[in-house]
């Protein structure tokens, strides 16, 4: 089963949304990266800010009041401890200096006193922070979803009195939020604008393309193709113009071609007569007879040729019927008839007198060449087929497709004395192609040759 859709129009839609799918999921991913940094940096600059008043009161209040103020400030988050030795002991601690700059901003510092930070990622398995109580601690985790990636900040601020502030806090990554429901509907509401959207564009493209593929499976010699319509892009519209004009060569080239076969065989008509009347003047029997011979085959061959250009140029109007009952109908009319073997009703859309000729070209052939014809019709795969098979000797393989070609006759197996010129098959093949089917022919296997027909079904049929 094919996955992909066969359609332009669908493809190019479903390739627009899994771009936009796969630039939209980039983009969240982008913007969750952001958010966490933001965020990170939020709860940093607050805890800072904390810090930098922490050390306003310590250095405006008096000393029995500084345990006091550092109680009041702590919380669960952020503790602050007074000592004589700072908690961070080295001095490259902040990489590009922008919590030390920003406290010294806060405290209006010209780098007078000395501050220290260090902020680095931890293992946070263990409680968030080891002075949180249990309780808040679990609902922090299920707050966070389990993605604990914990950034602990420390900072040591030397106070004015010779002691330092030692202030430690712990906050995690935000977890990535996905709020299904908005989401889902947001999809929903973009895929189905953006599917409307696209359809409509490419119905604009795809839709003179199908009617250009109609037309081109219609087209044949015979006269009045329909001319599309000259719409959607500039490039389709080139294409349908193009198609146009192509179509128009074609008609006019059989056209002509029928006019000057048929001008030919008005004007061959008259000598021949001429012709005719002269050779039965003529006393010698032998003379005579072989004269009257050659005109009547001269005859006979401007009759097929002027069929065979008739065939191809043919205008007849198709008809709906049922196949069986055309076939039917065909056997009773022919002389000599033929077997038909009926089955399930078939229904196709003809040109009945066109396809009689058609019909009537092979089965002839069967039954002149191996004795007896016998028909057989069915629906294979949304196809009429129509098998015409005899039991004579059949047409070595590689001749199976040169037949086809008008005046081809093959000498070995059909001499020319059992008639015909070689046109019966080239027509036969015409109106087919005419009616968008063709015609094979095969050896079979016990001795004897098929020849598969196929038309189209009717459209009602196919639906």
């Amino acid at each position: 089963m094919r996955l992909v859709p066969q359609s332009l129009r669908l493809q190019i839609v479903c390739l627009v949304l899994a771009a936009l799918a796969v630039a939209q999921g980039v983009t969240l991913v982008l913007l969750e990266d952001q958010r966490n940094l933001a965020v990170r940096a939020a709860i940093g600059d607050e805890a800072t800010g904390r810090a930098a008043n922490v050390v306003r009161l310590i250095e405006k209040a008096p000393a029995n009041l500084h345990e006091q103020i550092v109680r009041a400030a702590n919380s669960p988050l952020v503790r602050f401890e007074i000592g004589a030795d700072p908690v961070v002991d080295h001095i490259s601690h902040d990489a590009r200096g922008t919590t030390e700059a920003r406290i010294r901003a806060l405290l209006d510092d010209d780098f007078s006193r000395e501050i220290r930070a260090e902020m680095h990622e931890i293992d946070s398995s263990a409680l968030p922070l080891p002075y949180l109580e249990p309780g808040m601690a679990e609902q922090h985790r299920e707050m966070m979803r389990g993605q604990m990636l914990t950034v602990e900040l420390e900072l040591s601020i030397a106070l004015a009195g010779g002691d330092w502030l030692n202030v430690s806090t712990r906050f995690e990554r935000p977890p990535f939020q996905w709020p299904r429901f908005a989401t889902l509907s947001f999809g929903l509401s973009a895929g189905f604008i953006l599917l409307a959207l696209f359809w409509y564009l490419l119905a604009r493209v795809t839709e003179p393309l199908r009617l250009l593929a109609e037309a081109a499976e219609k087209l044949g010699p015979e006269q009045g193709g329909p001319v599309l319509i000259n719409s959607g892009p500039r490039e389709v519209r080139e294409l349908v113009q193009a198609f146009n004009r192509m179509q128009d060569r074609i008609f006019r080239l059989v056209a002509e071609r029928t006019h000057i076969l048929a001008a030919m065989g008005h004007d061959l008509r008259s000598p021949l007569t001429a012709m005719r009347v002269r050779s039965e003047l003529v006393e010698d029997d032998e003379t005579r007879e072989s004269l009257i011979a050659s005109v009547e085959e001269m005859q006979h061959m401007v009759e097929e040729a002027l069929s065979f250009a008739r065939g191809l140029a043919d205008a007849e109007p198709e008809q709906r019927c049922d196949l069986g009952a055309f076939l039917e109908t065909l056997r009773q009319d022919m002389p000599n008839g033929y077997v038909l073997n009926h089955g399930r009703s078939v229904k196709v859309s003809l040109r009945p007198n066109a396809m009689r000729r058609a019909l009537r070209n092979v089965i002839e052939n069967a039954q002149r060449y191996g004795t007896e014809a016998e028909v057989t019709y069915a629906d294979e795969g949304g196809t009429a087929v129509i098998r015409i098979c005899d039991r004579g000797p059949g047409i070595p393989e590689p001749e199976l497709e040169r037949v086809f070609d008008p005046f081809v006759r093959l000498e070995t197996s059909r001499a020319r004395a059992t008639g015909g010129y070689g046109l019966g098959l080239s027509i036969t093949r015409g109106i087919l192609q005419a009616h968008n089917g063709d015609i094979v022919l095969s050896n079979l296997p016990d001795g004897g040759l098929c020849a598969t027909l196929t038309l189209p079904l009717d459209a009602a049929e196919r639906r």
